[in-house]
């Protein structure tokens, strides 16, 4: 069975065209990737959980607001490389993607060192276009900016 996750799409109008906030993963494994590393805040759906409000707690835990109760877009689930099924929802909103602030979470590290260390489980935010985002997102995630511009 694939583990389940949920997560929020949060969107808003730019200058120019739609812009949508996406977040980069913490921790040692993402230090210095950026292109295909980048997602939309989204988490494990525990079990019995709505996949909504299990996306609305997931935003809530790794960007340190909550999601705005607007309308919600429902863009489907995609499927990670890993196996991984995500569902999607989309939201208008607005936040200032310099002040989130993540949980965390700890490892061992470096590799094998028995040494723990936390680590925000989200390092950073940021808003982009739908094309910055589809070359920001995890190659599968780049479904839901697609399926985002189809139903507004």
């Amino acid at each position: 069975m694939p583990e389940v996750s949920a997560g929020i799409l949060m969107y808003r109008t730019g200058a120019h065209e739609l812009e949508v906030l996406l977040v980069h993963p913490g921790g040692p494994f993402f230090a210095r990737k950026d292109e295909g590393a980048w997602s939309i805040p989204k988490g494990l759906v525990e079990p019995g959980e709505d996949l909504l409000s299990a996306a609305r707690r997931e935003f809530a835990e790794e960007t340190g607001h909550i999601a705005p109760e607007g309308e919600t877009v429902d863009l489907g689930v995609v499927r990670l490389r890993s196996g991984k099924l995500v569902h999607g929802f989309a939201v208008e909103g607005d936040l200032d993607s310099d002040a989130i602030v993540s949980n965390v979470f700890e490892m061992a590290w470096p590799p094998k060192s028995g040494r723990m260390q936390t680590f925000p489980e989200v390092d950073r935010a940021g808003w982009f276009s739908a094309t910055e985002a589809r070359v920001k997102l995890n190659a599968a995630q780049s479904d839901f900016v697609d399926r985002l511009i189809e139903n507004r």
